[in-house]
């Protein structure tokens, strides 16, 4: 139980005072600008840390992906960084729509280290930041927040001079008042500008202002506030592009990143799936898919999730979770059988031209080179759609909707006493052995279909017993001949037919509703033949057994005489 003393350690995070905020008024129209920091923030939390070849696999990955800024290192914090960055930049591994960002702090050797190692990129973003909210002034550093403003500036002003003796990169600088979320807005506002003042900002050589949740300290609606504050109020507007690095204390680092975004945000920077230190950065692979649902082009190709995660999960060693957003390998089941009737008839509804609205999914799988066949998987929770649903998909096999009622309460009873999920192969095998395999008492031996004027006659041989009878019958057409000429007092409710499959291999379906006399309720029958008739006999059989199975001993031999004709 918690004691008020544990809950008198914290404050609540005060609010923004921006009464005329705009961005709950806005919606989100256009992709930011995203940059990856897989190789740096991401590389930096992992138990085992990336090795020079596995970081080059990822930078390929990231590449591949689309991003066109890419963190790669701290190239002045061990010698394993910086010969990476030399690695891609002297081994021709960054093509040319793609700029590498360094990540270096406010200290003059650190700096140089870090202009050295980018010597002959093409373009480089150098990325300085410097930690302002008051317990790191106060706490960490020791200093007054004059200092604090001096020790930005005196880094830019040498960024700007090492940079401007190698003129044969396009350089940008970033900054980062690192704590942002957990500084007073004006110092952070002052601080800001006075780097980009130093730099010498203009609308061509805009300077990266990024505006980090370092902590992640309140509500993502106090952060949107935050940054548009700070849009409102930064100077030199036009020449700054607002960036913003979400972490994920609380678990908001995707929502905050969209509100930011509303906000005068233009650029993201997070990792995929969410890693990196602590509880992470945003998510950017479900930032970008949250765009793609709303019909907005991401910048960032998806279309083959599988391999991604299946990479990430080799050179991290961290698990993509089964439920992650989009990309775990769960998140498109739906085991719920009323989800799973949903979806089954959302499917059903559409047409290929159609906007995408099936239930419960809220992108299409084949997105992201996904297919259709795991959406819905069977075990106890499953109902009559997902177990159509799955019959269907894997065996081409649609059935008539009291069918499926009927079946699935024998699904049902299989999973009450075995438990887990039945995979396709289970639920097919339940389903011969229910209707296709109850070939008892009375075995098909043949049929051959005779004329007569004006009805259709039918000589039907069946099995019962030990004995092999030859029955004729006619009717208005061959299932009724066929009924007729097995003698019992069976009455068909409905009948249909499907394919099975396609060409020549392609088999016919027939489901026949039927009922016995001395037999409560009705019940389904089932033939599966290359032979439209066959299958309408098999499943007259199918329905027949089922029911007599359901009468006692003496009465069920009672109707196999006279069948039989003893």
């Amino acid at each position: 139980m918690q004691t008020a003393r544990m809950i008198e350690k914290y404050r609540p995070f005060p609010a923004v005072a921006l009464k005329d905020r705009t961005w709950p008024d806005k919606t989100i129209t256009q992709a930011p600008t995203w940059l990856s920091t897989d190789l740096r923030d991401g590389n930096q939390a992992l138990f085992d840390p990336l090795d020079t070849a596995s970081k080059l696999k990822l930078f390929k990955l990231l590449v591949d992906i689309g991003f066109k800024e890419i963190e790669v290192a701290f190239p002045s914090a061990s010698q394993t960084d910086f010969d990476f960055v030399r690695t891609l930049i002297e081994g021709g591994h960054i093509p040319r729509d793609v700029t590498i960002s360094v990540l270096t702090q406010a200290r003059e050797h650190l700096i140089r280290r870090t202009v050295e190692s980018l010597e002959g990129a093409r373009s480089a973003i150098v990325h300085i930041y410097v930690s302002t909210a008051p317990v790191f002034r106060e706490v960490v550093f020791q200093k007054t927040p004059d200092e604090v403003r001096r020790m930005a500036v005196e880094a830019v002003l040498l960024t700007r001079e090492l940079t401007a003796a190698q003129p044969g990169t396009a350089w940008t600088l970033e900054f980062t008042p690192e704590n942002f979320s957990g500084t007073e807005l004006e110092f952070a506002r002052d601080v800001c500008d006075d780097v980009t003042a130093a730099w010498g900002a203009t609308p061509g050589d805009k300077v990266i202002v990024n505006l980090p949740a370092t902590l992640e300290l309140a509500t993502p609606n106090v952060y949107a506030d935050q940054i548009e504050w700070m849009h409102r109020n930064l100077a030199r507007r036009d020449s700054v592009v607002i960036s913003v690095h979400p972490h994920n204390d609380r678990g908001c680092a995707v929502a905050a990143a969209e509100l930011a975004q509303l906000a005068g945000a233009e650029r993201v920077e997070g990792c995929l799936f969410g890693n990196g230190e602590r509880t992470g950065n945003a998510d950017l692979v479900t930032l970008a898919l949250n765009l793609h649902t709303q019909g907005i082009v991401p910048g960032l190709d998806f279309r083959r999730m599988a391999e991604v995660t299946a990479a990430m999960e080799e050179l991290t060693r961290l698990p993509v979770h089964p439920r992650h957003p989009y990309a775990g390998e769960l998140v498109f089941t739906a085991f719920s059988g009323s989800h799973q009737d949903a979806i089954k008839k959302g499917f059903a509804a559409r047409t290929p031209e159609s906007l995408w609205n099936v239930p419960y999914l809220p992108i299409d799988p084949a997105d992201l080179g996904r297919g259709y066949e795991a959406i819905v998987r069977v075990n106890g929770q499953s109902g009559k759609g997902g177990v159509a649903y799955v019959m269907e998909a894997t065996y081409g096999l649609v059935m008539p909707r009291r069918l499926q009622v009927e079946f699935a309460a024998a699904v049902q009873r299989h999973a009450d006493t075995h438990g887990g999920e039945i995979p396709p192969e289970t639920l097919w095998k339940l389903f011969a052995r229910e209707y296709l395999e109850k070939t008892k008492p009375i075995l098909y031996a043949g049929h051959q279909l005779v004329d007569v004027p004006g009805r259709q006659g039918i000589r039907l041989e069946v099995g019962a017993g030990k004995r092999t009878v030859c029955a004729m019958g006619e009717g208005n057409g061959p299932l009724d001949a066929a009924v007729h000429a097995l003698g019992l007092p069976l009455r068909i409710h409905s009948y249909e037919e499907r394919a099975l499959g396609v060409g020549a291999d392609a088999r016919a379906a027939s489901f026949v509703e039927v009922s016995l006399d001395g037999v409560t309720g009705s019940t389904f029958g089932v033939g599966l033949s290359p032979n439209i008739v066959t299958s309408a006999i098999l499943a007259v059989l199918s329905g027949a057994n089922r029911l007599l199975a359901r009468l006692p001993k003496d009465k069920r031999q009672d109707l196999l005489d006279m069948l039989l004709g003893e």
